[in-house]
């Protein structure tokens, strides 16, 4: 008995030992063959990518998306037990979550009801006869979230972010940007081939015969292309001057004199004050259009839009075409399962009433507490990297400081939620759910203009995967989805932390000083902080990242767009430096020991080459190229560390290593 009572103790003894030894990087995913000096990808992570292929149903895979998929089988667990009991009291959460994802797995009824949920909507769009009735039928769409032929959303002011004011945007187009319809590469023509396909499958699931659904399909792209001509591209959208044009109420009526702002804005309890629109000369062309092309043609484009936008919420066929053309847009080769589309919508619509159980169980208060640290910590070191600045004057490095004082943390979960009470979410028809979650979305959104903005509120859910920065609130945010291994564990140590989850904060700080966020002020104002001089400076340092990233192949004559992704890979750049100068300020405190060989600074690198550790579809690959401001993953690893000392230090890389970018071609903005 005594002998017996011994092994089990000693095996507690052990186990509680192995529960508070902290983790560190993973030495599974590392690919032992590659040399660190050459290729750190492959070195970093590529034995977890060759054990680990990428799942049929996601464009991409590495231990960071992984965690985000097994996040939603944590959510999955909430939502069978809220569903698993019906008729909870109406408007609590479990009867909202629960109810919404019980009528999405009701898979049966939704193949049975076929495109009848939206016949109501679909005979509004079929009675248009006249430009009145037209703009009533786009007022209702945009009520529902389907955002045709143009946008309205709330924006905090550039020129005064106390207050929020209405924004009208470009929207409309079915294709992932304006390039898609006019540019001649291969991929693109075979895109609008495909896309045409997927309308005119869409118009005969509705009911349509070959011919005319064939025809409504050409309709359709023609008008889209209309649209398409008068809109941004990509990198001009990056800048925020281009897309600030405030302006009154009086003038978008004469901007745009074919719409009836006073009924849009009078239907959508919206005052008629300043307000800003984003793309003049896209506003423009709609209103052209409301007069050029013929009623049944603007019938056939509503048409197509709505059903583009409900597909996923309808019957298997509809389901299966819409699938069909996000596959060959991502390279994803089949649907993701059932629960975990119903997951994902519930987070959509509902996502702080399913957030706050969420963070309940699984976000406790070590993780947030450790969370506030490192954010302080990074913080600390971006004050230091901004006053030992050798190419910027002290005029703006005193406004750099200001603004940074001014930043605001948020982590894991907003201190108030939203109140989804009054949504109406039953277990019969989910499009009904879907409809009626985007209004009260778009409701949200819109009942916050014409008032102070409220600082509480956040951009994304507390179950994604993710983090923002936000230039006008000039706020860091934090998701609790993202503050999970590999990114973040309050049981890793530093070194795990400072260079996964660090490197992240340190981009989102960062942002607040790139391309796009240092035209925004302390106060988060659009405007000029900087002395020209400091000004030019910065962008010469700026250009030396755009010329490294459009050097950069994905595949065979498609390289990354340098302009594209310069927000982000400035971000990179400095999150990684910003995260190691806090790293060795936290070991002076506490000293970090080399594990299984590595050097607290090796496994610091190391750290960050396993979160970013992509592999990537090449379909998806040529999709992130075109519309994507992030660079794929494996140039967000290698990018950003070839160009630190600190890195070829680490890992002792001679002159002229791959992984070492000669002194001239070095890039440091931060």
């Amino acid at each position: 008995m005594r002998h017996w009572l011994c092994l089990l103790m000693l095996t507690l003894s052990a186990g509680l030992a192995a529960a508070q030894t902290p983790h560190g990087i993973e030495l599974g995913d590392l690919d032992r063959t590659a040399q660190p000096c050459t290729d750190f990808f492959e070195y970093a992570n590529g034995g977890w990518r060759a054990s680990n292929p990428i799942p049929e149903s996601m464009p991409r895979w590495s231990r960071r998306w992984a965690a985000g998929e097994q996040a939603k089988e944590q959510l999955k667990v909430i939502l069978d037990e809220a569903a698993a009991t019906p008729n909870r009291p109406i408007g609590s959460i479990e009867q909202l979550i629960g109810d919404h994802y019980a009528a999405c797995m009701n898979e049966p009824l939704a193949n049975q009801l076929g495109i009848t949920p939206l016949e109501s909507t679909m005979a509004a769009i079929e009675a248009i006869d006249s430009p009145a009735a037209l703009q009533a039928v786009v007022r209702r769409l945009h009520a529902m979230g389907i955002s045709v032929p143009f946008a309205v959303n709330s924006l905090t002011d550039p020129h005064d972010p106390t207050n929020v004011i209405a924004n009208v945007a470009a929207s409309g187009l079915g294709l992932p940007d304006r390039d898609y319809y006019f540019k001649t590469e291969p991929r693109f023509v075979e895109a609008r081939t495909r896309y045409l396909l997927f309308v005119r499958k869409l118009f005969m699931l509705a009911g349509e015969g070959p011919g005319s659904a064939e025809s409504k399909a050409k309709t359709v792209m023609a008008l889209e292309t209309k649209l398409a001509d008068a809109s941004l591209d990509n990198v001009t959208l990056r800048d925020p001057a281009a897309v600030d044009h405030k302006t009154t109420f009086d003038a978008l009526a004469t901007l745009a004199p074919h719409v009836d702002w006073a009924s849009y804005f009078s239907g959508a309890h919206l005052p008629t004050s300043d307000l800003n629109v984003m793309e003049p000369k896209f506003l423009s062309a709609v209103d052209r259009e409301l007069t050029a092309t013929p009623m049944k043609d603007w019938k056939i484009y509503l048409k197509a839009q709505l059903l583009e936008s409900a597909a996923d919420s309808l019957s298997a066929p509809f389901v299966n075409e819409s699938f069909l053309f996000t596959s060959f847009l991502t390279g994803a080769k089949e649907p993701k399962p059932r629960w975990k589309q119903c997951v994902e919508s519930t987070d959509q619509l509902l996502g702080e009433a399913l957030g706050r159980t969420y963070v309940e169980k699984h976000f406790p208060p070590a993780a947030k507490a450790r969370m506030q640290e490192l954010v302080h910590n990074l913080l600390l070191a971006m004050h230091d990297i901004i006053e030992g600045l050798d190419w910027m004057g002290p005029e703006t490095k005193a406004r750099a400081l200001e603004k940074l004082s001014t930043f605001n943390p948020k982590i894991g979960y907003p201190d108030t939620w939203k109140d989804y009470t009054h949504v109406p979410i039953k277990r019969d028809t989910f499009w009904d759910n879907v409809a009626a979650g985007r209004r009260f979305n778009v409701a949200d959104d819109l009942a916050t203009i014409g008032k102070p903005v409220d600082r509480g509120r956040w951009g994304m859910t507390p179950p994604t995967s993710d983090a923002y920065y936000n230039p006008t609130l000039n706020e860091i945010v934090f998701p609790a989805g993202i503050l999970q291994p590999p990114a973040f564990s309050v049981d890793a140590v530093d070194a795990f932390n400072y260079g996964a989850i660090g490197v992240v904060i340190g981009h989102e700080i960062s942002h607040g000083f790139d391309d796009e966020g240092s035209q925004f002020d302390a106060q988060g104002r659009l405007r000029n902080w900087w002395t020209e001089e400091d000004r030019k400076k910065f962008e010469a340092r700026a250009a030396c990242v755009v010329d490294q990233f459009d050097h950069y192949e994905v595949e065979p004559g498609i390289h990354h767009n340098g302009k594209l992704v310069l927000g982000e890979s400035i971000g990179d750049l400095a999150g990684a430096r910003i995260a190691y100068l806090a790293f060795q300020k936290a070991q002076q405190a506490h000293p970090a020991a080399t594990l299984d060989g590595f050097t607290p600074d090796q496994q610091f690198f190391i750290a960050w080459g396993q979160f970013r550790g992509d592999a990537v579809r090449p379909e998806f690959a040529r999709l992130m190229v075109q519309n994507d401001p992030h660079p794929i993953g494996k140039f967000r690893v290698i990018g950003p560390l070839s160009n630190l000392p600190a890195f070829q230090q680490a890992f002792q890389c001679p002159a002229g290593s791959p992984m070492v970018r000669p002194p001239g071609q070095r890039c440091q903005v931060w």
